[in-house]
């Protein structure tokens, strides 16, 4: 098989496997018809996962790797040695660049095509802004996700051309289904049947932004008419990084220029603007190994092939120093310009309620790519692209709009696709809107009514809706009779709905559900959401002591504390113990206390002590430890010796001891102290 076909065979499987995976992007059971946590059978966000630029920012950004984003490495290595094969072969949006640039007539455009082929100065561009977001990235601001082209078109797909696509069906099925010809019916109950657990939505999506959103995928996918694959030669961050990768591939293109007989047919479908032809250098950098230039060669003087000659080849992009500084330098002061704007640390916006699980909104900015996914698995279409809720630097990343859609008290699904870790992947349980009461649900904001649109408060009406559909458990929203006096001076008693903003979540169930359709008498703000500490109205339940938990110094004063002790939340974990912190999470660490110890000949143990919910889930958390080389010891409710290292469980405390010398049996002093405060 030639590459040529090799390659359009791998455009098509990978565009209809990244399209399947984007499909089943949704959730359609039942939320109340499953045991234990709802989850999304196939790997969706995969292809983000591969991503590099995703990976690299991410890292950058956040200072970790998150999770799948190694995956990434099965396209960095091969680069290295096979050049931007991702590019022709794999990356969905460069496929659909691919054949919308094949539309193009080659009989009457076939000079012009040729002449648009070459290299230009201005395929640099992409380059250029690589630099800029890669530094902004290093600073703190996730914008390369804003271009990165995997998640620009998840985005486009998912907010914009799918929820057309589903409206367009669902409007022929319809037309179809009426009452008329017998076999237009048949036709229209088929489709339906087909498409309704593949195609089709659960219900209609409608998403702020949208319009917006597919005007530039559409100008995207345009340019491709005037320019061959424009996005992915001047703009694709990711196309750069890959070529800068591609500097020392061992696989590239060989030209015999003997056998050319100038006919310029290498030019005419080429796809990066790299120049093929005779007589100039071939740029590696921005090959994206279509292939076409060999297969459209009738005199076979172009080949692919291990270290080829490279005579005729530039390795790398043909940069100018001044303009990278000066990206370089533009990404810089991209922070301090969006930093010193409102929105973000001055004025915080009712309206920017994030998803459950999200980290506090500085590491949530870091780490949000914009790609869509949460907003496009939301079954209740309640994450939307937010425009200026989240101030400029926080454009497109998900906010909840409850007048469209509420958070679903059994969902925890954007958790499961978030590929950055923005939304942490968290449980029923650790959301704590159902199955009981959690003392420490995660909160999005509070509910506040506005009496003067209210129906019982300002027209003496009875309305109960707001208080059927609060979730919690005891309601958050409860009614208190009162006495109002008509227009005639008749006292007519009604139910007026109170909020406890002690047990309110934010799921945005009472505003969505309003009868007072515009501004609805009931809106939740995002003050008194869980992952922020400032953005509170209630005064903060007394917390742990550190400090009866964390002993100044063990029984014999062998050990004592040095330095201050340092707490996490569970939202918080992951900047203590970034890779395993998920781990504790599952195993139900509420807070966790750190602490290093130091002895007076110099040796060093750090104390680390993880609060749970219940006795239970200590003792499950230690049993999950490895016993494998260690040695059972009294201490607390069971403990276990490592030699440098010490665990027990005490109630609902789990401790580990790790020396950082060789100290012997000393750690069980200590250990012995943490025991006693404990109990």
């Amino acid at each position: 098989m030639k590459l040529a076909q090799a390659r359009r065979i791998s455009q098509i499987v990978f565009l209809a496997l990244f399209l399947c995976l984007l499909f089943q992007t949704e959730f359609r059971g039942s939320f109340h018809a499953i045991q234990g946590d709802p989850r999304i059978p196939y790997p969706v966000r995969w292809f983000l996962e591969l991503d590099p630029l995703i990976a690299l920012g991410s890292a950058l950004s956040s200072h970790a790797l998150y999770r799948g984003l190694l995956w990434s490495l099965a396209i960095i290595l091969p680069t290295v040695f096979l050049g931007r094969f991702f590019c022709g072969w794999i990356c969905p949006l460069g496929t659909l660049n691919h054949w919308i640039g094949g539309f193009r007539s080659k009989s009457k455009l076939g000079l012009r095509r040729i002449e648009s082929n070459r290299y230009r100065r201005w395929q640099e561009l992409k380059y250029y802004l690589l630099a800029a977001l890669l530094v902004a990235a290093l600073l703190g601001l996730g914008l390369y996700g804003l271009l990165d082209p995997i998640s620009l078109l998840v985005r486009s797909l998912a907010l914009a051309v799918l929820p057309a696509l589903n409206y367009a069906v669902n409007a022929t099925v319809d037309l179809l289904s009426r009452p008329g010809w017998k076999p237009l019916f048949y036709v229209g109950a088929a489709l339906h049947f087909l498409l309704k657990d593949t195609l089709l939505n659960f219900s209609q999506p409608h998403f702020r932004q949208g319009l917006l959103i597919g005007l530039i995928f559409a100008v995207i996918l345009l340019l491709n008419v005037r320019f061959t694959r424009f996005w992915c030669r001047a703009l694709c961050p990711l196309g750069a990084l890959l070529g800068l990768l591609s500097r020392w591939s061992i696989f590239g293109l060989e030209k015999r220029e003997s056998h050319c007989t100038d006919c310029n047919r290498c030019q005419l479908n080429c796809q990066g603007g790299d120049d093929p032809i005779p007589g100039v250098r071939w740029r590696q950098a921005e090959c994206h190994m279509c292939m076409n230039c060999v297969a459209d060669c009738p005199e076979s003087g172009l080949v692919f092939r291990f270290f080829p000659a490279t005579l005729t080849t530039r390795e790398g992009p043909d940069l100018d120093r001044r303009r990278v500084l000066t990206s370089l330098a533009a990404g810089a002061a991209l922070l301090p310009i969006l930093r010193s704007a409102p929105g973000l640390a001055v004025e915080h916006s009712r309206a920017r309620i994030r998803p459950p699980g999200s980290l506090d909104e500085f590491n949530f900015l870091e780490r949000c790519i914009r790609c869509g996914e949460c907003m496009k698995v939301c079954p209740n279409h309640a994450l939307h692209p937010s425009f200026t809720e989240a101030g400029p630097e926080g454009l497109w990343t998900p906010v909840l709009v409850a007048r469209i859609g509420y958070c679903e008290p059994g969902c925890v699904l954007c958790g499961q696709v978030c590929p950055t870790g923005a939304i942490w992947e968290f449980t029923l349980r650790e959301k704590g809107w159902t199955g009981g009461v959690n003392p420490s649900p995660i909160r999005l904001g509070t509910a506040f009514y506005d009496r003067g649109r209210c129906l019982p408060w300002a027209m003496a009406t009875e309305c109960i809706v707001c208080e059927e559909w609060c979730p919690t458990s005891p309601k958050a929203i409860y009614l208190q009779p009162a006495d109002v006096a008509s227009r005639e001076g008749q006292l007519r008693r009604v139910r007026q709905p109170y909020v406890d903003p002690a047990l309110c979540v934010g799921c945005g169930a009472c505003e969505h559900t309003c009868p007072v359709n515009d501004a609805p008498a009931v809106y939740v703000s995002s003050v008194g959401e869980s992952r922020s500490k400032t953005n509170q109205m209630l005064l903060p339940r007394a917390a742990e002591k550190p400090v009866a938990l964390l002993p100044a110094a063990s029984a014999s004063g062998l050990w004592r504390k040095a330095g201050e002790t340092r707490v996490f939340a569970a939202a918080d974990l992951w900047k203590y113990v970034d890779g395993d912190a998920e781990r504790y999470l599952h195993a139900g660490v509420q807070q966790t206390f750190t602490a290093l110890y130091r002895q007076q000949g110099g040796a060093e143990a750090l104390a680390d002590l993880h609060i749970l919910a219940t006795n239970g889930q200590a003792r499950a958390l230690f049993e999950s430890e490895s016993a494998a080389g260690s040695r059972p010891v009294p201490i607390g409710a069971g403990g276990r010796s490592y030699g440098p290292s010490v665990t027990f469980w005490q109630g609902r405390y789990f401790v580990r001891l790790t020396a950082y010398q060789d100290v012997g049996d000393t750690l069980l002093d200590l250990a012995g102290a943490m025991v006693a405060g404990l109990r």
